[in-house]
C-alpha cells in the first residue's frame, strides 16, 4: 500500500555544486504547489541524525536560484555509516512527521539514501548534484555546465599569459574518476592536448604531441589535465618530465581547484535544477521511490538508485574524436 505523503524533507550532501540552491527552491515550491509541507535538513545526513530541521515555504527560498553553494550546508557523516546512526536519523524523521526524502548529491549521497530505503522502507528520491558529471543515468548533473564555463573562462585568461611569454601551461581541472570537465573544457578552450583518466595517452605520446606543436610554429601551448589522469602521479610530475625531455619549453602549472565548484549557476543549471526538483517531488507523490531523476535526450527520466550508483558514466566517443582532430 502506498504511503500518503504529507511532508517531504530535502537535504544536500557531499561536495557542493552550483545549482543545488535552485534545486532546493524547486523542491520547496513544488511541495507548496501540491499543498505538501517541506522541511529543510541542514548539514546532510549528519543534520538528519541531530534533528537539524527547519520548515521551508515558498518565501524562504526567495532569491537563491542565482546563488552557488547550498543554503542547507553540506557535511560528511561518519555516524550515518553505522546502523545506530541511521536508526536515530529515521526516528528523527518519524518524530518530525516527515514522510519522504529528496537528497541532492552524488554517489555517496545516493548510496546512503539507498541503504536507508532498504532498511526502513523509507521513500527517497535523488537529484544528481556534482560538477564531475560522473553519475550514470543522466547526461548532465547539476553544476557541470557552470563548472565548464568557469574552467573555460580561466583557461582563456591563462592563454593570454602563455602567449605573452611563450610558455606551456598544464592546467589541472577536477575529475578524479571522470574526464568530462577536461574533455569538454579542453575542446571549448582550444587546448593543444587533453589528458583524462579514460584515455591513457602515455608520456611518450605527450612528448611527441608537444614536439609537433612546437614544429608547427606554436609558441605557446595549453594542456588540460584531469586530476585523475593516469600518465603521471600528478600534474607537477608531468611538468618535471617535460622540462627534462623538452628543455626548450618554459613550463608552468595552474591548478584550478575549488574555484570550479563556486559561483552563480549558469542558466542551463538553473533550469535543469528546476526541472529535476519538480520531477523528484511529483514522483514521490505518485508513490515512486528509490530512484534518481536525471536528464536523457532532453527528457527528465527516472533511474533506479542502484543503477545510478553502480553504473559508470561513459566518456563521449564523438567528443574524443573531435578533440583528436582539434589538437592536430
Amino acid at each position: 500500500m502506498t504511503k500518503i505523503i504529507k511532508k517531504i524533507g530535502v537535504l544536500t550532501s557531499g561536495g557542493d555544486a552550483p545549482g543545488m540552491n535552485a534545486a532546493i527552491r524547486s523542491v520547496v515550491r513544488t511541495c507548496a504547489y501540491h499543498d505538501i509541507e517541506c522541511v529543510g535538513i541542514y548539514r546532510g545526513y549528519q543534520g538528519m541524525i541531530e534533528g537539524d530541521f527547519k520548515e521551508m515555504g515558498p518565501r524562504s527560498v526567495n532569491n537563491i536560484v542565482n546563488k552557488g553553494g547550498t543554503i542547507l550546508k553540506s557535511a560528511r557523516s561518519k555516524d550515518f555509516i553505522t546502523p545506530e546512526g541511521r536508526q536515530k536519523a529515521h526516528q528523527n524523521l518519524i518524530d518530525a512527521g516527515i514522510n519522504a526524502l529528496v537528497v541532492i548529491g552524488g554517489d555517496g549521497t545516493f548510496t546512503g539514501a539507498e541503504i536507508f530505503n532498504h532498511e526502513f522502507g523509507y521513500p527517497v528520491m535523488g537529484i544528481p548534484g556534482t560538477i564531475d558529471n560522473d553519475i550514470f543515468g543522466t547526461t548532465h548533473t547539476l553544476g557541470f555546465d557552470t563548472a565548464l564555463n568557469t574552467v573555460v573562462e580561466a583557461i582563456d585568461k591563462i592563454r593570454d599569459t602563455a602567449s605573452s611569454h611563450n610558455r606551456l601551461f598544464f592546467v589541472e581541472v577536477m575529475g578524479r574518476d571522470a574526464g568530462h570537465i577536461a574533455l569538454n573544457a579542453g575542446i571549448g578552450a582550444g587546448a593543444e592536448e587533453i589528458l583524462i583518466p579514460e584515455e591513457n595517452l602515455g608520456l611518450e605520446r605527450l612528448l611527441e604531441s608537444l614536439q609537433r606543436s612546437k614544429a608547427s610554429g606554436k609558441s605557446s601551448s595549453i594542456v588540460v589535465v584531469s586530476e585523475g589522469d593516469k600518465i603521471g602521479k600528478n600534474v607537477f610530475e608531468l611538468k618535471e618530465y617535460v622540462e627534462e625531455n623538452l628543455p626548450e619549453y618554459d613550463v608552468r602549472v595552474s591548478v584550478l581547484g575549488h574555484m570550479q565548484r563556486g559561483g552563480a549557476p549558469s542558466c542551463f543549471d538553473r533550469v535543469l535544477a528546476s526541472r529535476l526538483g519538480v520531477k523528484a517531488v511529483e514522483s514521490l507523490l505518485e508513490g515512486k521511490s528509490n530512484y534518481m531523476v536525471g536528464l536523457q535526450q532532453d527528457r527528465v527520466v527516472l533511474t533506479p538508485l542502484e543503477q545510478a550508483i553502480k553504473g559508470s558514466s561513459r566518456i563521449d566517443e564523438e567528443l574524443l574524436r573531435v578533440s583528436e582532430i582539434m589538437t592536430t
